[in-house]
């Protein structure tokens, strides 16, 4: 019999789905498809992706229309963080080290990002570029595919799923998932637990770290990892929301964000104080 629970590794990270039913194995081969064409779309480490292209060439590119929310967000963030979160960090992070060969060591001075109105314009999902751009969608890009492939699965008619990209997460059943929030500092440990009903995700900065203090969460501003936040989580309705705004608290204070946004969150910082939502659906255990 097909198992309920696929194990598997897909965009450098690794993924668990389970269903209430088991999940054969022509429906597992049109997750794994799904998730290839997504990459094939956004990632910056293969050479064949439109990312890569608009990186290489400049000009126009169209993306897939699906992903209109996906590009929707990003401008919402990139206002909201007066500029310090944007898709053009590409170029940072591998100035960094952070690139396809993956480098891990800087190759010159921070590198902030290019203005995005000298830069871009985004009309839906196609994306013009006054000059070869790299972007990085992976501040929200990642929620983005969890929604997809839990779409496809309950497409494929499996209506209760949990779809759990190491750290991005969305379940769908009739009770909720209770979830250990993780210490950034001590995998052994818990800050915390939360139920979740949609959409969890997690960023934190230990998680992609490399040289002398540096990491994946970027101020584009200056191009220089962000130093007071250790890590965050959010609960939403939907996983491409949960993974930008996860990111986004970074960046701005939760205040920012919540006139546009419906969520719960918790936020810890490096000196191990925690704030959180007074709607949390969940408790934690430090401040």
């Amino acid at each position: 019999m097909p198992p309920r629970e696929r194990r598997f590794d897909a965009i450098g990270t690794s993924w668990r789905i389970d269903t209430a039913e088991p999940l054969g194995d022509a429906v597992f081969a049109a997750i794994l498809a799904r998730i290839d064409g997504f990459d094939r779309a956004y990632s910056r480490f293969r050479a064949d992706s439109l990312v890569r292209r608009l990186a290489r060439d400049g000009g126009t590119v169209e993306f897939p229309e699906e992903d209109r929310a996906l590009f929707e967000l990003y401008d919402a963030l990139h206002r909201l963080t007066g500029g310090a979160m944007t898709p053009l960090v590409g170029a940072s992070l591998e100035r960094l080290g952070y690139d396809a060969d993956y480098r891990l060591g800087p190759a010159g001075p921070a590198l902030p990002s290019p203005a995005w109105a000298d830069s871009i314009t985004v009309d839906g999902t196609r994306v013009t570029a006054a000059h070869p751009v790299l972007l990085d969608l992976g501040a929200a890009g990642k929620g983005r595919l969890v929604d997809l492939v839990q779409g496809e699965l309950a497409a494929l008619g499996a209506a209760e799923s949990t779809v759990d990209a190491s750290g991005d997460l969305r379940h769908a059943g009739p009770q909720p998932l209770r979830v250990a929030l993780e210490h950034p500092y001590d995998p052994k440990r818990a800050i915390g637990v939360v139920e979740v009903r949609g959409a969890l995700c997690a960023s934190a900065a230990n998680r992609r770290a490399w040289g002398d203090g540096l990491h994946h969460v970027l101020d584009a501003r200056t191009g220089l990892p962000v130093r007071e936040v250790a890590a965050t989580w959010v609960l939403a309705d939907t996983a491409l929301v949960a993974d930008g705004l996860a990111t986004a608290l970074f960046l701005a204070e939760p205040a920012a964000l919540l006139d546009d946004f419906d969520f719960s969150y918790v936020r810890m910082f490096t000196d191990g104080a925690a704030e959180w939502s007074a709607d949390l659906p969940g408790e934690v255990f430090t401040a």
